[in-house]
Parts: structure tokens; C-alpha cells; sequence
């Protein structure tokens, strides 16, 4: 693929907490034409102009839209769509579109009924989560080697999609799938969102007291670190794809039945078949 050269693009970040934060710190090493943050906290805005990841910051989205390139928008699902809302007459004409949400197919159904005709919304999703949330928290390191992943739509152009696989290849994103908007959703209702709900379960089990932190090895530290959650944005990310979570909930359920049958019963030929299979398939990962 043909590296794209972004120093002729003038770039514009909108949110600038953990993700967007860490964005901006990459997309620096790439001398863009211009790099900016929108925000509604002025205090985050002089933060990051403080840092020297953004050339100046914006409370109002409405002049910098207007000159952007490449905006890369960096806040919840919902608050995605009033932003594309209250400024589709604000965007370069033009201009490509990205963004970050770990929803995709409600997304997207709403974003085009709203979207321009003459600007295209290439629909991403960072696999580089964080449990904190803030600037201040935002790590260049986040990308590196991490998954990516694009939803296109047929309204895309090609050199649109790939103009963002470039980018999110020369800032550390290691491999980089296509996925239907439905099919990323499935995918993400196991891959993410199960295991976010199995560390919330496992650390509010009424098992849990403070004493137990002298007990605890790898093995509980590893699962639980993703449970120290952000409460507002996973609501949104579990009741926005809900039918597919709710599924593997119930798969689940049922491989963690098998294995409290096979315990209940001594039944060591079922436990050892369920721990050599689990051993191959994470082999296979």
C-alpha cells in the first residue's frame, strides 16, 4: 500500500481524553499541516496545547471543522451522532471522517440518515482500551502492536479506507481487519464486552472482602483489571448492543455450567477434555 504523506493535512481531534489524547500524541509524529482538539473542557484544551499534541484548541467546533481534512472523533456513541448533528454543515467539503466508537451498526444506520454527501465517514474501532479515562492518562504507547479494525460502507471511497488503514498503521496499530458494521458488533460482544462483564462479576462475587488482596496472584489481578470500568461509557456500549452481548452471556453460561457439572459429578474425564481444548484454542490465539 502507498504510504499517504499527511503533512499537507490538517487534522483535527474531537474529545481529547484517554483515546483522543493518545491519538493526538501519535498523529504529532506524523507533522500534520495542522493538529487541533476540540473539547468542552477548556482546562483539558490548555493541557494539551501545554503539551505540545495540539497546535491550538477549540471549545467551538465551527471554525476548525471548516478547514479539517481528517477530523477524528473521539467521544461516546451517542454524543457522536449530535456532534455529526450540529455540525454536518460545518465539515471541509471533502473531508474524511473517522472515529472511535466500540459500537458500530445502530451507529452507523444513524450517522448516514444525517451525514453530507460531500464528506465520508470511515467508521473505526481502536482495540487499545483504557480503564482510566482523561488526558492525563493518554499514552502514545496504547497503539503499539494493537489491533484495528474499519467498518466500511458501500457509500466509501477506497482511497478514503485507505488513506485511515495507512494512518492507523504508521501510528503503532499492528493488524488492521475490514468487518461489516453487523458482523464487528457480534464480534465485539465477545471479544470486549463479555470479558468487561465477567470482571465486574468476578469482583463484585459476595466472595469479595478487602482481606482478600493478601490472596490474590496473576491469575485474579489479570481478570479483574478491566473492572475498574467506565461506568457511563460501557452502560452506553452494553444496552447499545445488547441482543449480541445478552447471546454471549448465555453461551458463556452454559461452558461455565459444563464445568460446575463436571465438578459437582467427579467427573474428571469432562474437566481435563474442557482444559485441553481451552489450552489449544489459546495456543491457536
Amino acid at each position: 500500500m502507498e504510504e499517504s504523506n499527511f503533512s499537507d493535512k490538517v487534522i483535527t481531534i474531537v474529545g481529547l481524553g484517554v483515546i483522543g489524547g493518545a491519538f493526538a500524541m501519535a498523529l504529532r509524529e506524523l507533522k500534520p499541516k495542522g493538529l487541533y482538539g476540540v473539547d468542552l473542557k477548556t482546562e483539558t484544551l490548555k493541557k494539551a496545547e501545554s503539551m505540545g499534541i495540539i497546535d491550538q484548541g477549540y471549545l467551538d467546533p465551527q471554525e476548525i471543522l471548516k478547514r479539517s481534512d481528517l477530523v477524528v472523533i473521539c467521544i461516546y456513541p451517542k454524543l457522536i451522532v449530535d456532534f455529526v448533528r450540529k455540525n454536518k454543515h460545518n465539515f471541509k467539503p471533502g473531508a474524511v471522517i473517522t472515529d472511535t466508537s466500540g459500537v458500530k451498526n445502530a451507529l452507523t444506520k444513524e450517522i448516514i440518515k444525517i451525514l453530507p454527501d460531500n464528506v465520508d465517514f470511515i467508521f473505526g474501532h481502536p482495540m487499545a482500551g483504557r480503564e482510566k479515562r482523561g488526558l492525563e492518562y493518554a499514552s502514545r504507547e496504547a497503539f503499539k502492536g494493537a489491533n484495528y479494525i474499519i467498518t466500511p460502507l458501500e457509500r466509501n471511497k477506497e482511497e478514503n479506507i485507505k488513506l485511515i488503514e495507512n494512518l492507523v498503521k504508521r501510528i503503532g496499530f499492528k493488524r488492521v481487519s475490514r468487518l461489516s458494521p453487523e458482523r464487528h458488533d457480534e464480534i465485539i460482544a465477545y471479544t470486549s464486552q463479555l470479558p468487561h462483564a465477567l470482571a465486574v462479576a468476578l469482583i463484585n462475587s459476595e466472595a469479595f472482602t478487602q482481606e482478600v488482596g493478601a490472596f490474590i496472584g496473576d491469575s485474579y489481578r489479570d481478570l479483574t483489571r478491566i473492572a475498574q470500568i467506565n461506568d457511563e461509557l460501557w452502560s452506553e456500549l452494553f444496552f447499545t448492543n445488547r441482543d449480541n452481548l445478552v447471546k454471549q452471556i448465555e453461551m458463556f453460561e452454559q461452558k461455565l455450567g459444563a464445568i460446575k457439572k463436571a465438578v459437582l459429578n467427579l467427573d474428571k474425564e469432562m474437566l481435563v477434555e474442557n482444559f485441553k481444548e481451552a489450552s489449544r484454542r489459546r495456543s491457536e490465539l
